[in-house]
């Protein structure tokens, strides 16, 4: 194929497309309406699980909004329309509620599922762009998409209508993430890897427990023991009752060392250690190392800042934090 365009017309198909497609999002927002609350209250009203379906361009899009649903806190899969024609409709049960794609409302494979859906009494959510279409008669809530002409010049490749398709899916799943006071914390069970899972972890996700701990009456002999065998190089010290009162780090051995071995450890000890509660997110903890320049910060019953007299329940370590892929 003979290439004619220049760099100049490149960009501007590039942004013809962009604006194109900002146009139709534009022009979907203002045509939402009363059937997009309908739709909303038939998905929080399932007793089982969303399923979403739709053939070809539309597949890929309703592939990516079940799984915005399901990492949302609504339970979804998609469906192959295809497929269920040969047994995958028994992944479609009571209890659930149906949404099916197609931009035509007419698409063939759809109609084993579409049929499935009216026998069992499932509800159905249609999204279309063609009002009157099969797909948009059968449904119990249609989402009609406006006319607006797709980012090609010919009109015919499906680009416009699946960024309209796809927008509406996350309008809906953040629609009932918000209803149900979907929180960060929900949100961390349901990734908890990669760089979202890390951000959200908790230091007490990480932390480890039984930190190490010293009396102030320990002899710093011992305590240098406890120091060598916990291998965080720091060591937290408690009074009678069992609550910390300070922290022993190398600086606090190198400031002593002029009789060290004949000192305790609540001589020798920095009094007010930063500490962290266990409901903190390991990110602000890794923050407060950078920051401080330390490595190690002992975990309390809550969060006590600088203010000692609470029970250490563990210690986190900065290498600790890098490992769960926070930087």
């Amino acid at each position: 194929m003979k290439m004619t365009s220049s760099t100049t017309d490149l960009l501007a198909t590039g942004q013809r497309v962009i604006r194109r497609e900002a146009e139709a999002l534009s022009a979907l927002a203002g045509a939402l309406g009363d059937s997009f609350s309908k739709a909303v209250e038939l998905l929080m009203a399932a007793r089982g699980r969303v399923i979403v379906s739709g053939m070809g361009k539309s597949g890929h899009i309703a592939r990516k909004i079940a799984a915005t649903f399901a990492s949302t806190g609504t339970p979804a899969h998609f469906v192959h329309p295809a497929e269920a024609s040969h047994g995958d409709l028994g992944m479609v049960a009571e209890g659930d509620v149906l949404i099916v794609l197609s931009n035509s409302g007419e698409t063939p494979e759809l109609a084993d599922i579409l049929a499935h859906a009216k026998r069992f009494s499932i509800p159905l959510v249609g999204i279309a762009g063609r009002e009157g279409s099969t797909l948009m008669r059968q449904a119990d809530v249609g989402l009609l998409l406006p006319q607006v002409p797709e980012a090609c010049e010919t009109g015919i490749v499906p680009t416009t209508s699946t960024t309209m398709t796809l927008a509406l899916g996350d309008a809906l799943a953040i629609a009932l993430m918000e209803h149900r006071a979907f929180t960060p914390d929900h949100f961390r069970l349901f990734h908890p890897g990669g760089k979202l899972g890390s951000r959200l972890l908790k230091v007490g996700d990480l932390m480890h427990p039984n930190p190490p701990l010293v009396p102030e009456g320990m002899m710093m002999g011992d305590t240098l023991v406890e120091i060598s065998r916990n291998g965080f190089g720091v060591v937290g010290v408690t009074d009678a009752d069992g609550l910390l009162t300070g922290i022993i780090t190398d600086g606090d051995l190198r400031r002593h060392l002029d009789g060290l071995m004949t000192r305790k450890a609540g001589e020798v000890m920095t009094r007010g250690p930063r500490t962290i509660g266990p409901e903190a997110l390991a990110g602000e903890a890794l923050a407060v190392m950078n920051d401080r320049k330390i490595t190690c910060l002992l975990v309390t019953e809550a969060d006590t800042g600088t203010d000692a007299g609470r029970r250490a329940i563990g210690i986190l370590h900065v290498h600790d934090c890098l490992r769960a892929g926070l930087s």
